[in-house]
């Protein structure tokens, strides 16, 4: 999902402190130092971190800058390897009947729930190493002048994982701005009283 794209749903964060002055020339090296790094050749479930705004195969900026004027521009990338339900109780069940077959041989007469767990985790690996991770790409617009930050999706599992990833490259945190936040931005702390009395006008 992206900022490229004819619509798209995105949320909107404000920095909570003043960023350091000292920050603004490393964002490219945290950028790079937090990168996307290939997850292809391994078994991990998931695999993230930051790419080119314009290229989301780039994740050394040979393709652009970050910088666009006063916006900072980059990406989340997310990596998930997704195993479907119905292959993952295949495998594990054909996994099952070889270790009971095994254990009749050896005069016993039942697999254990731990092997049973074992198995399936063992399964759960070998499947992983298998199927290719499906890429997903999120683009990120940072307003360097008013340190409003904008993140191209509104699911709750990204929303987690864009604030944490940001606070940990970057070292500010990320408030989102809903519309009573904006609001007292707007018109300033004394204001916050009459809000929090306002109640929803129905328009049935």
């Amino acid at each position: 999902m992206g900022f490229l794209n004819a619509s798209t749903s995105f949320t909107r964060y404000k920095i909570t402190e003043p960023v350091p002055k000292e920050l603004w020339p490393e964002i490219p090296e945290k950028l790079r130092m937090f990168s996307f790094k290939e997850i292809e050749d391994s078994a991990e479930e998931r695999g993230w971190g930051w790419v080119c705004f314009d290229d989301m195969l780039d994740s050394h900026w040979h393709t652009a800058p970050p910088e666009k004027g006063a916006y900072l521009t980059f990406s989340l990338r997310l990596d998930t390897r997704r195993i479907p339900a119905a292959v993952m109780k295949k495998h594990v069940a054909i996994a099952v009947r070889e270790e009971e077959r095994k254990v009749k041989e050896q005069g016993k007469k039942y697999v254990s729930r731990e092997r049973k767990k074992e198995l399936k985790e063992q399964v759960q690996l070998k499947l992983r190493a298998r199927s290719f991770p499906v890429p997903a790409e999120f683009h990120v617009v940072w307003n360097m002048q008013n340190n409003d930050v904008y993140f191209a999706s509104t699911q709750s599992k990204m929303l987690e994982l864009f604030v944490d990833y940001f606070a940990q490259t970057f070292g500010v945190d990320l408030e989102p701005m809903t519309p009573y936040s904006l609001a007292i931005s707007l018109l300033g702390e004394d204001a916050a009283e009459k809000l929090d009395t306002l109640e929803p006008t129905n328009f049935a």
